[in-house]
């Protein structure tokens, strides 16, 4: 079965705009660029997975992507998550890809061997919920257009829902590593508690928020990179 992995990634220069109030936008994009970073070498290492694809409207994104050998389609609409998703969907149905999985780029948590694990559930639609268990964090669809991506708010209950109307089977797969995004204060602050606990994962992402720390710009204590 041929698996495209679909990594949508919005403009750096505007990420997590709900952590400006404690980081500087500068700041922001050195974060949501090393958790990109991140995503994107866990992907490159999945069993099974037999491409990856990056779908974004920002240059050094896309710069990134080809360092990596990894293809970028332009997100010429730029309407959110769900929309990139759908860019990615339709490139995978043209390649004649079997299934997709779609992941965000601020799951810096996240490994190969929990992927691998993901993509050997075998039913229609599986959902990996955030840790508030309301949201999507990543999603597998077999095949690519089964149901249509609908991430934000209260996704889980949509694509449980999707399903159901299509008529096939779904399945909720809980995975702690892919149930952290990081979009507030709070996030960040749990981000650098498991980064704490999980010593050597996430370089990228360590390594930037190491800097915040120094510069002052991150409240919680950033963890050393080994034990």
């Amino acid at each position: 079965m041929r698996t495209l992995a679909i990594l949508p990634v919005k403009s750096f220069g505007t990420a997590k705009q709900r952590l400006s109030g404690s980081l500087g936008a500068g700041a922001r994009q050195a974060l949501a660029r090393a958790m990109f970073s991140d995503v994107l070498s866990s992907l490159r290492r999945v069993p099974g997975l037999d491409d990856v694809v990056v779908v974004t409207a920002d240059r050094v994104a896309e710069a990134a992507s080809a360092a990596d050998r990894v293809p970028a389609l332009p997100d010429t609409v730029q309407a959110g998550q769900s929309e990139a998703a759908l860019i990615g969907v339709r490139h995978a149905l043209a390649g004649g890809y079997d299934r997709v999985l779609l992941v965000p780029g601020d799951t810096p948590l996240l490994q190969p061997g929990d992927l691998a694990g993901l993509l050997a559930v075998t039913h229609a639609v599986v959902i990996v919920p955030d840790r508030h268990g309301t949201g999507t964090n990543a999603l597998v669809l077999t095949p690519p257009d089964v149901i249509e991506p609908s991430f934000g708010p209260d996704s889980l209950a949509r694509h449980v829902r999707a399903a159901e109307e299509a008529g096939v089977a779904s399945r909720v797969e809980e995975i702690p590593a892919l149930a952290l995004d990081v979009d507030t204060l709070d996030d960040l602050t749990e981000l650098m508690a498991e980064l704490e606990r999980r010593r050597g994962q996430a370089p990228s992402t360590r390594g930037a928020l190491r800097q915040l720390d120094r510069a002052g710009g991150s409240p919680p204590r950033v963890p050393q990179a080994s034990a």
